[in-house]
């Protein structure tokens, strides 16, 4: 089941970029991805930052991940932590 939940994903992924958005927005894009898959996304999103002039807003538990994004806004208990 686990491959069932990966090609979801990444079936989502393909449809937010299908119509090459100038924000894409994702919650937990990588949330069911193992290291590796997590590490393909990352490294499909940073070039449409750059190139595209794309803006990518997620909300990500994974730590790893965002601390590897361009800005990361943090928020502890409804508020916002600079």
């Amino acid at each position: 089941m686990w491959w069932l939940i990966r090609w979801r994903q990444r079936v989502a992924i393909a449809r937010a970029l299908i119509d090459d958005p100038l924000v894409i927005i994702g919650e937990a894009p990588t949330g069911n991805l193992d290291s590796k898959n997590t590490k393909v996304v990352f490294e499909t999103f940073m070039p449409l930052t750059r190139e595209k002039n794309q803006n990518i807003i997620t909300v990500t538990p994974d730590d790893d991940f965002a601390m590897n994004c361009d800005r990361v806004i943090e928020l502890s208990d409804g508020s916002l932590i600079t």
